[in-house]
């Protein structure tokens, strides 16, 4: 159809649709007389380029969105993705403002009451914002699962893999009909433990690649386009939350608003495990780099500071602070798996 044809089934001018062309968010076809010819697939991405730009998503951010090919699926997957970050940050707003009118009752709001809780809103937006694959997940996606390797490495991250996932399904003890939440899911290794119990798992990932592999694996699962610090999960909707080596990849000072969002999506009695790479405490880790070093373990040294590993401490200290309680186990050196479960003594 030509672009006044396709405006009017868009809801949208044909000037509006010349823009995102010349921002090279889409390139129809051009016929005869140099006419522009818009297909289903351009139909389906300007529908996305629209509701992107509506969630408040400039047109750099959606160009970087829409890099590559993308189905239909992975059109809505990233709308839905978009609009939920944008519902948290409207919440983020209203606590804001709750806390403000909370302390004006209490005595009288200052100037620095009000910096200091608009710089705390600020602060949050830029983290959930602020996601970047710095590692290429997309690039990993095809032939992750074959570069899984528990042996014949100097330093291995992935050993004891299947242990640590084997951990997580019996800790959680997911029953049948349970809604659990896996974030970082991959090409859903960690869920199979579920599915095969008769569990429902949401999987969400921030690489389109790794959740169509795992939808190819896992044809029954609800994949969800997402990361650890803006889910796309409604409030205490999930039974269970699990994490397996995901959570090394956002930095110490995110760590808290991603396990405050497991919090949210987590119903009363729920319980969270995650496997990771961690250390027991700072004084563990500067132990085991000084051991590396000693043994001239150069590979190591450069994998461990390439992430963030997290300090197990802290997180055990967060957790009991909001009411949970806490068991944590360690598999090597490196790999940890904690489980927190609210509500119950």
């Amino acid at each position: 159809m030509k672009i006044t044809e396709a405006a009017k089934v868009l809801h949208t001018t044909p000037r509006t649709i010349r823009f995102y062309e010349e921002k090279e968010l889409v390139r129809p076809r051009k016929g005869e007389n140099d006419y522009r010819y818009y297909g289903e697939a351009d139909l389906w991405k300007l529908q996305t380029i629209l509701a992107l730009r509506e969630v408040g998503m400039s047109t750099g951010q959606i160009k970087g969105a829409l890099e590559g090919e993308v189905d239909r699926e992975a059109y809505l997957n990233l709308q839905r993705s978009a609009l939920y970050e944008e519902w948290l940050q409207i919440k983020d707003m209203i606590t804001t403002i709750d806390e403000m009118l909370s302390k004006q009752k209490e005595t009288t709001l200052t100037t620095e009451d009000i910096f200091t809780l608009a710089h705390q809103l600020k602060v949050t937006k830029q983290m959930r914002k602020s996601w970047e694959d710095q590692w290429n997940f997309n690039e990993q996606a095809k032939k992750y699962d074959q570069s899984i390797k528990t042996t014949g490495y100097r330093f291995n991250v992935h050993e004891h893999y299947q242990e640590a996932l084997g951990k997580v399904s019996e800790l959680i003890k997911a029953a049948p009909e349970e809604w659990g939440v896996d974030i970082g899911t991959g090409t859903g290794n960690l869920a199979a433990k579920f599915i095969e119990n008769g569990a429902n798992i949401i999987g969400v990932d921030q690489s389109e690649e790794m959740l169509k592999v795992c939808s190819q694996k896992y044809p029954e699962m609800d994949l969800r386009h997402g990361h650890f610090l803006s889910l796309p999960v409604m409030d205490h909707q999930a039974d269970f939350v699990v994490s397996s080596y995901a959570l090394h990849h956002i930095p110490d000072q995110e760590k808290e608003l991603a396990l405050a969002e497991m919090n949210r999506v987590l119903m009363e009695s729920g319980r969270i495990a995650i496997a990771d790479l961690m250390f027991e405490n700072e004084e563990e880790k500067v132990r085991v780099l000084s051991r590396y070093e000693q043994e001239g373990n150069q590979e190591a040294i450069e994998a461990i500071q390439d992430e963030y590993y997290a300090d197990r401490s802290k997180l055990i200290d967060w957790f009991e602070t909001q009411g949970y309680n806490v068991k944590a186990f360690q598999l090597n050196a490196i790999l940890h798996v904690l489980y927190a479960e609210k509500g119950n003594a």
